[in-house]
């Protein structure tokens, strides 16, 4: 029992501490992803900030995670 809840906590962790990068790139139109969302099926979809508001409704309706690193688009270097 322990190793489930190990691992449970180990998921977790990765989950909080995952970033996207530039090389994640949006399924809609190939630009820099800045969203995630975690399907059922244990798939993800990626999404620019655009796509990702675009389609937010619909999605949140049946996604299981929905990760929004769009903030960083008004970050200053």
């Amino acid at each position: 029992m322990q190793s489930v809840a190990a691992e449970t906590s180990a998921v977790s962790d990765l989950e909080n501490t995952y970033q996207l990068t530039a090389a994640d790139r949006c399924d809609s139109c190939g630009a820099q992803a800045y969203i995630r969302v975690d399907m059922p099926s244990g798939g993800e979809l990626l999404f620019c900030a655009h796509h990702g508001r675009k389609y937010q409704e619909k999605l949140s309706q049946v996604a299981t995670g929905w990760h929004d690193e769009s903030a960083k688009l008004n970050e200053r270097p």
